[in-house]
């Protein structure tokens, strides 16, 4: 048997970077945050399953039951994760979705790849409009921006938007996710703040809540059946997994109010909400939830 030096250091296994993402991804979700897999392009790292489908096919939000559907696969259920990585062996980082319960994320992008000094708009916008930025996670990306999360109430659903707000601040909301630290990248590793890694994502001040919820829509129920919309909506509840089914029920119902289908499609989302295992007092709290938000709208 060779020598061996004994002033070299201890042989110590280094992590695959998809350990290392299912690890920060884990951790993330036990603090309530919902995560899914990225590549090294910060794009969902699972294909689609429509991806063959011809053009002309509806669009599908998971409603499947499959995995491969972006964010809508975000979920706090360890299970549920660990079999989204095992699926995604090449996976090196994890999203966070947006506007899910309990935190309601909302991201402040402050981008640099523009020349723009976005942390000086944000802080032109805070002055003209009187308000401040609470001291809350910060995210610093490989490129030099930031990243910073804001905490929204349940019943406002804060859209995905670049540039509306500011010249080089894009805004992730519902439907939206943020690279979670620990994440690494074909640039580099996204990386919490020092000194903010424990904090909760502080509530957005209502001055800047405002500037980022759009004008009311108007609405023209349909009285008719529900169609294939409707169903489409049950669907998409039955195909929730444990760590989903509130989120996704929440989620179909604020739909089915928006196109005036609300009352028609209740008990039949409640009833495909029981089938997944939630109980038929939280089904209707949480389409109740969704009839208040889109009245507020």
């Amino acid at each position: 048997m060779a020598p061996t030096d004994r002033h070299s250091p201890p042989y110590v296994p280094t992590a695959s970077p998809a350990t290392l993402a299912l690890a920060h991804a884990l951790s993330a979700a036990a603090r309530g945050f919902a995560v899914f897999p990225l590549s090294h392009t910060k794009l969902p790292a699972l294909p689609s399953p429509h991806r063959n489908d011809p053009p002309s096919a509806p669009r599908c939000h998971g409603e499947c039951g499959l995995a491969g559907h972006g964010v809508y696969d975000a979920t706090t259920d360890p299970r549920r994760i660990r079999a989204l990585f095992t699926a995604a062996p090449r996976a090196t980082g994890y999203g966070i979705a947006c506007g899910l319960p309990p935190h309601h994320l909302i991201g402040v992008d402050l981008d640099t790849k523009t020349g723009t000094n976005s942390s000086a708009s944000l802080r032109e916008l805070a002055l003209r409009h009187l308000f401040t930025i609470p001291d809350t996670v910060v995210v610093a990306t490989p490129s030099g921006g930031r990243h910073l999360w804001l905490s929204g109430p349940p019943h406002v659903v804060v859209p995905n938007s670049a540039g509306r707000l500011a010249p080089a601040i894009d805004i992730r909301g519902a439907g939206g996710y943020l690279v979670g630290p620990g994440s690494r990248t074909e640039h580099g590793v996204y990386a919490t703040v020092p000194g903010t890694a424990h904090l909760p994502p502080a509530p957005c001040p209502p001055t800047l809540l405002r500037l980022l919820t759009p004008p009311p829509r108007t609405h023209h129920p349909d009285p008719g059946r529900p169609g294939q919309h409707g169903l489409g909506l049950v669907q998409f509840v039955l195909g929730a997994h444990e760590g989903q089914r509130n989120t996704r029920l929440f989620w179909a119902a604020c739909r089915a109010y928006e196109s005036g289908l609300g009352a028609t499609l209740t008990e039949s989302l409640v009833d495909a909400a029981i089938r997944t295992g939630l109980t038929d007092r939280e089904a209707r709290s949480t389409i109740a939830s969704a009839a208040r938000l889109t009245a507020c709208r």
